[in-house]
């Protein structure tokens, strides 16, 4: 009986922790910027939020919860993670060698992430650019 009511002592403890933990989320805004190098497509601009100490992709999907104009499809590599497939219902191809890059920008600067949407955390305020782009091949 000792042990049972130890046992749940502790799973409640660890409740109220959890609770409190999850509920004093403190949410940093970032800008999102979704790009077409290959149409001539405005660029369409979202705002959305991320956690402190979140990463890009829960940026992303509540941005895709929150706007109806906005959808994304990711795919898991089991070597590299998560890749950004498809924006709004572009989609990247082997075939014709396109792909989503992503980009932080800065002052007018440029810089691609040096990790995918799974890994990467956006700083307040933050603007992160979507760019549907091509590749060549070495």
């Amino acid at each position: 009986m000792a042990l049972s009511t130890t046992t749940l002592l502790s799973v409640g403890f660890l409740l109220l922790l959890t609770q409190g933990t999850l509920t004093n989320k403190v949410s940093l805004p970032i800008r999102l910027t979704v790009e077409n190098d290959l149409s001539n497509m405005t660029p369409e601009s979202y705002s959305s939020s991320v956690v402190e100490g979140g990463v890009l992709l829960g940026a992303l999907r509540r941005l895709q919860e929150t706007q109806q104009d906005f959808k994304f499809i990711v795919k898991e590599d089991p070597d590299f993670g998560l890749f950004l497939e498809s924006v709004n219902g572009v989609a990247g191809s082997e075939q014709e060698q396109t792909y989503w890059e992503i980009l932080s920008e800065s002052s007018g600067e440029y810089s691609r992430l040096d990790v995918g949407i799974g890994c990467y955390r956006p700083k307040p305020n933050e603007h992160i650019i979507l760019r549907f782009s091509t590749w060549t091949q070495h």
